[in-house]
């Protein structure tokens, strides 16, 4: 090797080619030296092969460590704890590894390898919750790299001071210091790594307490930044806070596609916070009103071991399940949220905050007055601490929503009136939509029945200019006094499944067909007229939920494609192997915890050893021999392409009119749709 074709990879890696860069490196034959492995960690993770990345770091380690150069054997396993912590979860390792870096340089205190160790301890700490802990590691990931002079420890610890001041109520000072670091992402002077992660620190810090409109300028800043630059898991990241501001300001179709996009990019890098985009996913769709498609996302999301509250028990409110609603959010505050995160608060009144809100509905709902005025006071206790519109509006709202449960007319239209100007103020129209319609039952308590209508009719059109017709729908139940609207008389169909068998009834005729494939789609696309499923959302249907972390029936997002005689495996060796390697780093973690008479952390890390068990058993049938699986999204889309047009096809040669009409109305591709004619509605019962 020679330092021209070191020259070339350097050089692929600086313009963000990562695939040349693979494949120069494969073309050098020769045994790995300590630079060669550090350049493959780079191709490795900018193709998304992040076991690659853990893999060439491992081995720079063993190799620094057998040649007794500690220090260098030190940073290298700061660098996998590093990769392990911003796209595994798995915390139980991470802190394997970097306790390997510290015994290695605990002789050397100025040595510059504390400066990453500081950072990343900082955010190991961050996601644990350990707000305290990680103030302490911020301050010396920023002391140290400032003696070293190393920008990016610098930044990651500044940006993790902000966070721990927004979280212990001192906005003032947090929100400086993230404006700081705001101007510093935009000057284009950090490498790409460190500015895309840090750029999601900063909306995320922003979502906590409800800055819409500073998450959505940096979230524009994000996406001019990210052309380009971006690579591994930023891509996605960008997305679902792209999904998050889109889904708030307007109309969710283009939040639920941007979603949807941020759920495939973002497959092969996460684990266990998949459940995040997953729970943007199902958010989007619960406010298109799309509840069978919100409880795919959000039942996917908690598979991931993701809680996915409030907006699970939202939708169970929105389906009429209000007693099982109230159990989930009560649930969700009993049992707080515990998976290692950094985009959702990790404890007190930021975390409680959005559960709260969606409680104080419920209760309501269900009659528990108790329950209602606990939440809406600690609601209006935490939009103190932390002065923010959003939070302060939703405190409002909350006490005009008891205040109208009380039978205090005058004091609940007073309070509604002004949270729903609020709630346009700031660019929320599905808030204001909603809160429209307490308002209105508010002034018919009044017995003002003009202004009741004149609510519900700006609720309702609001919903239909947000594409959010069910919730239209369900706002003209409260409707009595308006005009039903005057549609055709829908024709009643049959798509009904017997045993093997299919009763089908259209235009007057009944036939028998033998149930296939392709039929379990159809019927799923003609109970629910006019909605798009993407392809992956409809081949669910045989598992009951949307795929969980994986691109098609059944694969995950830690799979590893590997061809063999029978299919796809799940995990191929190399993948298998990693994970058990997870597994023993798991079991180290817990043996220094337990050293330390740390149980919290012997508890969080026996969480990671579960997760890693169940994700194995997955992967890993009878015997240890890998599970197979399909090959991702366009074998999928082909699969049910083809089975469809049979089914289609079938249904023809049996019943030529409903072949006929299903030709005109069925649309496939990457996303499937049953769309008829408006104006000859047909209503089909299974």
């Amino acid at each position: 090797m020679t330092e021209a074709d070191l020259s070339s990879i350097r050089t692929a890696l600086d313009a963000g080619d990562f695939k040349q860069a693979q494949q120069l490196l494969a073309e050098i034959a020769m045994p790995p030296s300590s630079e060669l492995l550090a350049l493959r960690a780079q191709a490795a993770y900018g193709t998304g092969d992040l076991e690659g990345t853990l893999a060439a770091y491992g081995e720079l380690y063993h190799l620094h460590l057998e040649a007794n150069r500690l220090h260098e054997a030190a940073f290298a396993a700061v660098m996998v704890g590093m990769y392990l912590m911003m796209d595994t979860g798995l915390m139980a390792t991470v802190r394997a590894w970097l306790s390997r870096a510290e015994r290695l340089v605990q002789d050397a205190p100025d040595n510059p390898v504390w400066a990453w160790l500081a950072a990343v301890r900082t955010y190991e700490r961050l996601m644990c919750g350990d707000m305290p802990g990680t103030a302490q590691w911020a301050q010396r990931a920023m002391d140290e790299g400032q003696r070293h002079g190393l920008v990016p420890p610098q930044i990651i610890g500044q940006v993790a001071m902000a966070r721990v001041r927004i979280h212990d109520g001192d906005l003032e000072e947090g929100l400086s210091a993230l404006d700081d670091v705001a101007v510093e992402l935009s000057s284009g002077h950090l490498d790409p790594l460190t500015t895309g992660q840090m750029w999601c620190e900063v909306i995320c810090a922003m979502q906590w307490i409800g800055q819409h409109d500073r998450a959505e300028e940096w979230t524009e800043a994000m996406e001019r930044w990210r052309h380009g630059a971006a690579f591994g898991g930023l891509n996605g990241r960008c997305r679902v806070h792209r999904a998050e501001i889109m889904r708030l300001r307007g109309p969710c179709d283009a939040a639920e596609q941007e979603a949807l996009l941020a759920c495939e990019e973002l497959r092969p890098w996460m684990r266990r916070e998949y459940g995040w985009p997953l729970t943007e996913l199902g958010n989007a769709r619960l406010r298109k009103g799309d509840f069978a498609g919100a409880e795919e996302a959000f039942l996917a999301a908690h598979q991931n071991a993701w809680l996915p509250q409030p907006g699970l028990a939202l939708l169970r409110f929105a389906q009429g399940r209000v007693d099982e609603a109230l159990s989930m959010i009560n649930g969700a505050l009993d049992h707080p949220f515990d998976v290692p995160s950094k985009e959702r608060p990790p404890s007190g009144g930021l975390q409680r905050a959005p559960l709260r809100d969606a409680q104080v509905v419920i209760a309501l709902a269900a009659g528990d007055g108790d329950t209602a005025r606990t939440a809406a006071a600690d609601l209006a206790e935490i939009a103190g601490t932390y002065r923010s519109r959003t939070l302060q509006n939703s405190a409002l709202a909350a006490q005009g929503r008891l205040a109208l449960y009380d039978g205090q007319t005058s004091d609940a239209i007073r309070l509604l009136s002004e949270a729903v100007m609020e709630w346009v103020a700031l660019r929320m129209p599905f808030e204001a939509a909603q809160l429209r319609i307490e308002l209105a039952a508010a002034h018919r308590a009044a017995g003002d029945e003009k202004t009741a209508e004149l609510e519900l009719d700006a609720a309702c059109r609001a919903f239909e200019t947000l594409h959010a017709l069910p919730w239209a729908e369900l706002a003209r139940e409260h409707l009595p006094a308006m005009p039903a609207r005057q549609a055709a008389e829908p024709e009643q169909c049959l798509f009904r499944c017997e045993g093997d068998m299919r009763t089908v009834t259209f235009d007057g005729l009944t036939v028998h067909l033998k149930d296939l494939k392709g039929m379990h789609y159809l019927e799923r696309l003609l109970t629910e007229p006019g909605r798009e499923f993407h392809v992956l959302d409809l081949v669910a249907v045989e598992r009951g939920s949307l795929p969980v972390g994986g691109a098609a029936e059944g694969t995950r997002s830690d799979v590893h494609y590997e061809r063999g005689q029978a299919g796809l495996e799940v995990f191929d060796s190399k993948a298998r192997e990693a994970y058990r390697q997870r597994l023993a780093e798991t079991e180290e973690d817990i043996a220094e915890a337990e050293a330390n008479n740390d149980f919290h952390r012997a508890e969080l890390a026996r969480a990671d050893r579960q997760f890693l068990i169940d994700e194995l058993r997955r992967g890993v049938g009878l015997d240890s021999r890998a599970r197979t699986v399909g090959d991702g999204l366009e074998r999928a889309r082909t699969s049910a392409t083809r089975s469809l047009r049979y089914a289609l096809k079938r249904i023809s040669q049996h019943h030529p009119s409903l072949g006929e009409h299903l030709a005109r109305t069925i649309r496939t591709g990457s996303y499937f749709a049953y769309e008829p004619d408006p104006r000859a509605p047909v209503h089909w019962m299974t």
